[in-house]
């Protein structure tokens, strides 16, 4: 299959593919919505990411006697020169709403990711689309300006320091650095106790800066020794090498826990700041993510521990419920790609 031989042209196919059957679906009016997207595929010893938008995929790997970030796509944004260009050369206007406005000069170009007004997309003749991104799915009345679902796709191998891989939506890295997600995957032993952490942050740093929430989605694979009992495997550098079979586990009690609660490792005030509603008050802005606790949750009475797998496994966590995952039959290779 393309996807066995060619990852990067199938994940190329696919997006590409979607993006054309949301146009076609006479169900869906894509002309002003659409999506960012990333998807990870692990098969054959190598990890490979594709990504439009601004959704993100980043590594945990053990260097130097710490967890550091590795950056596993790249943000498709008009911050990036490159991308600025290939847009302008399609036509589009790249500025800031208060450039747009008349507030600043429309030509400069030093805009700061901290500002909270950042550099958009719009048509030379309009004011649309007004996209914060050059690559989407969907976002018809975007692609005469250049704003494309050919994504980007990166591949890198696995190594025994690759410890875990995070893939999370934008609303996770508005306000939270890769390192500082890996730093929090990294103090959680369970990573659904870690997506339940990264959630919440991200929430409260969201109405902490603004009375609303963008979509905040988190996956975490944990990629480690059986035997490792540190911190999201922290000692790594005994794990046995990655040919081994791969076990993947995952547990789906009957009712999910909301995050925060008190019995997660979130603190006391975090929690109360999840619990006080927007000034909208409206539903979209209110909604917590949903995390399925770890099998020693204290919510989860009579939860079995995870089965140890023979010497190296995957652990999944999601913040929101997926169907389970299954091995290629007789192998040791991954096939099947996580996105969101």
């Amino acid at each position: 299959s393309l996807l066995a031989t060619d990852p990067a042209g199938a994940f190329r196919a696919a997006m590409v593919g979607v993006n054309e059957e949301m146009h076609a679906a006479p169900a869906v009016d894509d002309s002003m919505s659409g999506t960012t997207a990333v998807a990870a595929l692990v098969a054959g010893g190598a990890l490979h990411v594709a990504n439009v938008g601004d959704s993100r995929a980043v590594a945990g790997v053990w260097r130097d006697g710490r967890v550091a970030a590795e950056e596993l796509s790249w943000d498709q944004t008009p911050f990036r020169a490159d991308e600025r260009a290939r847009v302008k050369a399609c036509g589009a206007r790249v500025m800031s709403v208060e450039q747009v406005e008349g507030v600043r000069d429309p030509d400069a170009e030093g805009w700061l990711a901290d500002e909270g007004d950042p550099p958009r997309v719009w048509a030379r003749d309009g004011l649309y689309p007004g996209t914060a991104f050059t690559r989407s799915l969907g976002d018809l009345a975007a692609e005469g300006v250049g704003v494309i679902a050919d994504p980007e796709v990166k591949t890198v191998e696995i190594t025994p320091a690759h410890l875990f891989f995070v893939v999370a939506s934008d609303g996770v890295f508005e306000f939270l650095s890769s390192q500082e997600v890996v730093d929090m995957v990294a103090m959680h032993q369970d990573p659904r106790d870690a997506c339940a952490a990264i959630a919440a942050e991200s929430y409260k740093l969201w109405l902490e800066h603004e009375n609303r929430t963008d979509d905040i989605t988190i996956i975490i694979v944990h990629i480690r020794d059986a035997q490792n009992s540190g911190p999201a495997g922290s000692d790594k550098e005994n794990s046995s090498s990655t040919g081994a079979p791969i076990a993947l586990h995952t547990v789906q009690p009957e009712l999910p826990v909301f995050v925060p609660s008190e019995a997660s490792h979130l603190n006391g005030v975090a929690a109360a700041e999840l619990r006080r509603p927007s000034s909208s008050g409206s539903p979209s802005e209110r909604r917590l993510s949903c995390v399925t606790p770890s099998p020693t949750h204290p919510l989860l009475e009579g939860g079995k521990a995870l089965e140890a797998s023979r010497s190296t496994q995957i652990d999944i966590a999601i913040s929101q419920p997926v169907e389970a995952w299954h091995p290629r039959e007789g192998g040791n290779k991954l096939e099947r790609a996580v996105s969101c």
